[in-house]
């Protein structure tokens, strides 16, 4: 074909780059890696890139591949293209996300791979489903082995590129006793059987069919004479492994992404890709996009003091045009209520004074820290959103418990019982509830009364009965519990005997993790209240604060969520060494995971057009205990010049300092230990250490007492109850005598020993 170069005139999408852009346009041959930074109009270069291809006629539509990682970039890929060159944009059938253009090449040589060109995609339900029937048919009991753990592991695998053969056998022992490969097998023969693929099939059979098949991989390099990928450091092994497949010795490769924004690893995700561009092809040019059309100078200097402490980095520095704008403000508060009441006072002022509540928002680093902010909200009256995910009371597992609170305080509703009747597990299925309801129909009474009568006779078979009866007497006890059990530890004793924390904990789901600290913000949550009554109230007229969709709205979302988003005002509370960076985070992953951390607090950072501001809190409480926090060590990283602080607290930063003594108590922790001289320090002072104990986020006293070490005579102080006597002890909970308030049953969680 032709070359028509350069062009006649050049068009305005050409003439309006910047000279790196420019660069990044024109280098078609050979392999470009487009290191575009936040917010230096990546998708801009990336576009213009494609135009000029297709305007001078280097290829035809059908000749050029186009990756990109969601739907949504495709189409407004596809629509930009559009507006610079017309029709021929639409006629790109190579321009689509990962999963949808390996499923249309795959659908061209299924047979390869034992499918017909009509196989089905399942959905995770019919995975899910599918997986329950193979783990049945190996005598294994799907309470212990979930088929959701299963899932998470073989879905893993795939990300790797890895068929069950490939699978290591210390792997493998991550399910059933070793046997996780061998149940992967089983699963892909029954896939094949059913003419069916799930989403990691798309790309892993794509993988197989052109390492074995050496005539169709050449068929297919010669087809895509140029090769662009998105987001390049969001892709996993496999992804890696089908693109290298495509390129061929061609090597036209166009990757844009951002080292500094690699945020996704626990979806498999790899920054190591990126980060090897240059060795994987020889020849590689490097363009940097380095200025940023989005912030102000504090702003991008803020962020890239942070990002500079990471060693495993390509390197960049951000600048702008732009001049003036505030410092990066970082604020210390009391505890999370203040935090909450802070922010809420400063979006009302922001609003006094013209900013339009769709340009603000509150970027969380985990989900749990959502709920101070959605109440508050509620009490002012200030209208938000939650995006990507739902608001914290609307979430799964509070529905769940929150309707076991409302069956302890009413046993009379029936909408609480359908929901939890058999949620955990516990073999009341359909068949079961409706004997139930029959029953209660037939007797006009509730589906609690009905359940405690149906029990007494063999309408349900032995195991289901069995099952209902401790379900009704596990009722029946937390109901007189009630009287004398602090609500909060009522909600935590509930969850923990219905087997709900259980089976969070038995759950290898990257979203257990953060279910399980979201049921650990709602027990704290009550404590607040007066009783169960009011709470439960409470909740009633947060869940009914339905506003009108019209209406301008504050965007609460995770850092996760946020990227590729841009807001005039941001705010990063929860800046505190164990919430972020996330000590789970750390003990999983050490440095690696810590760096990651760091391009988080990037992200964060740089979704802020006009003013970004960071706060930390001195205190946060946890299950009933007020837990002292020390600064994130991003704030340390901050630098000075273009940081404005302040304090709500009396003494202001001397009150950090005169808690963790001289030196850096973080040094210890670059080195991914557990503990230095900095802890030490912040020991002697009080100060505690986050952590995780048997799966639910908690805190403990560094060097002080551990949890479980209480007896019988032991005195100890509650927060509300004050001082006792510990009088029996059961697992984790205490019966004990309280000077002012006699006997009360409390969790050990709730309670210090004093002396």
């Amino acid at each position: 074909m032709a070359s028509v170069h350069p062009l006649a005139s050049e068009p305005d999408w050409l003439s309006s780059l910047n000279p790196p852009q420019r660069e990044a346009v024109l280098t078609t041959e050979g392999p470009v890696l487009m290191l575009a930074g936040a917010g230096t109009g990546k998708t801009k270069a990336l576009t213009a890139r494609l135009a000029w291809i297709l305007a001078n006629r280097l290829a035809w539509p059908s000749e050029l591949l186009a990756v990109t990682f969601t739907n949504k970039a495709a189409r407004e890929m596809r629509h930009r293209l559009g507006t610079m060159i017309g029709p021929a944009a639409e006629g790109m059938p190579w321009l689509g996300t990962f999963h949808a253009i390996a499923a249309k090449m795959l659908r061209r040589h299924a047979e390869l791979v034992g499918l017909k060109s009509n196989f089905t995609i399942l959905d995770t339900d019919d995975q899910l489903r599918l997986l329950k029937q193979v783990i049945a048919e190996a005598n294994l009991d799907e309470k212990r082995w979930p088929a959701k753990a299963l899932a998470g592991l073989i879905d893993r695998w795939k990300n790797k590129g890895q068929v069950p053969a490939d699978v290591p056998a210390g792997e493998s022992f991550a399910f059933a006793d070793g046997q996780g490969a061998t149940l992967y097998a089983r699963y892909q023969e029954r896939l094949a059987t059913l003419n069916a693929a799930d989403f990691g099939d798309l790309l892993l059979h794509g993988i197989v069919i052109l390492e074995r098949h050496a005539d169709l991989r050449a068929e297919w390099q010669r087809k895509f004479k140029y090769c662009l990928v998105d987001e390049y450091q969001d892709t996993n092994a496999a992804q890696y492994r089908w693109l290298k497949l495509l390129v061929g010795e061609r090597h036209n490769l166009c990757c844009v992404g951002d080292d500094d924004q690699s945020i996704y690893s626990w979806r498999g995700a790899e920054v190591s890709n990126i980060l090897r561009f240059e060795k994987d092809f020889p020849g590689a040019r490097i363009i940097r996009l380095e200025q940023n059309y989005r912030s102000t100078p504090h702003i991008l200097a803020a962020a890239s003091g942070v990002i500079a402490k990471n060693s495993g980095r390509l390197g960049k520095t951000l600048w702008t045009a732009m001049n003036g704008g505030e410092k990066v403000n970082v604020v210390g508060v009391w505890d999370g209520p203040e935090e909450a009441r802070l922010v809420g006072e400063r979006i009302e002022r922001l609003a006094r004074e013209g900013a339009g509540l769709e340009q603000v928002a509150i970027l969380v680093r985990a989900q749990h820290q959502t709920r101070e902010f959605e109440d508050r909200f509620i009490a002012i009256g200030l209208p938000y959103r939650i995006v990507g995910g739902f608001r914290f009371y609307e979430r799964a597992e509070i529905r769940d418990a929150l309707a076991y609170l409302r069956l302890v305080n009413s046993a009379d509703d029936a909408l609480a019982f359908e929901r939890i009747v058999n949620v955990p597990k516990r073999g009341l299925g359909d068949k079961a509830q409706a004997l139930i309801a029959a029953h209660a129909r037939a007797t006009g009474s509730s589906l609690s009364h009905a359940a405690a009568g149906i029990i007494e006779t063999d309408e349900l078979p032995a195991a289901a009965r069995r099952n209902l009866a401790t379900l009704v007497g596990d009722l029946r006890r937390w109901r007189a519990m009630a009287d004398t059990t602090p609500h909060p530890e009522l909600a935590q004793i509930i969850l923990e005997e219905c087997g709900y924390v259980a089976a969070l904990q038995a759950d290898k789901s990257a979203e257990a993790a953060g279910r399980l600290d979201n049921l650990a913000e709602l027990v704290r949550a009550m404590e607040v209240y007066d009783d169960l009554q009011a709470f439960l109230e409470h909740v009633s007229l947060v869940m009914d604060n339905d506003r009108s969709e019209g209406e301008a709205k504050v965007t609460i979302m995770t850092l996760h969520a946020a990227k590729g988003l841009e807001f005039d005002h941001i705010f990063l509370p929860g800046w505190e060494e164990g919430l972020f960076p996330s000590q789970r985070a750390l003990d999983e992953g050490g440095q690696a995971s810590l760096e990651e951390e760091r391009r988080l607090a990037y992200v964060g950072i740089t979704r802020a057009r006009r003013r970004a501001t960071i706060l930390h809190a001195a205190n946060r409480r946890v299950y009933g205990q007020w837990t002292s926090s020390i600064p994130s060590r991003f704030v340390a990283e901050l630098p000075a010049e273009h940081v404005e602080s302040e304090t709500t607290l009396s003494g202001g930063p001397s009150l950090w300092r005169a808690a963790l003594g001289d030196g850096d108590p973080f040094a210890h922790l670059e080195r991914g230990s557990g503990r230095g001289p900095g802890w030490e320090r912040a020991a002697s002072r009080g100060v505690k250490r986050p952590g995780v104990i048997e799966g639910r986020a908690t805190h403990v006293t560094v060097g002080g007492r551990a949890r479980g070490e209480f007896a019988v005579g032991v005195r100890v102080f509650h927060q509300k109850f004050g001082q006792g006597t510990v009088r029996a002890v059961d697992a984790n909970k205490l019966t004990v005598s309280f000077d002012a308030s006699g006997d009360k049953l409390v969790l050990d969680s709730f309670v210090e020993p004093l002396g």
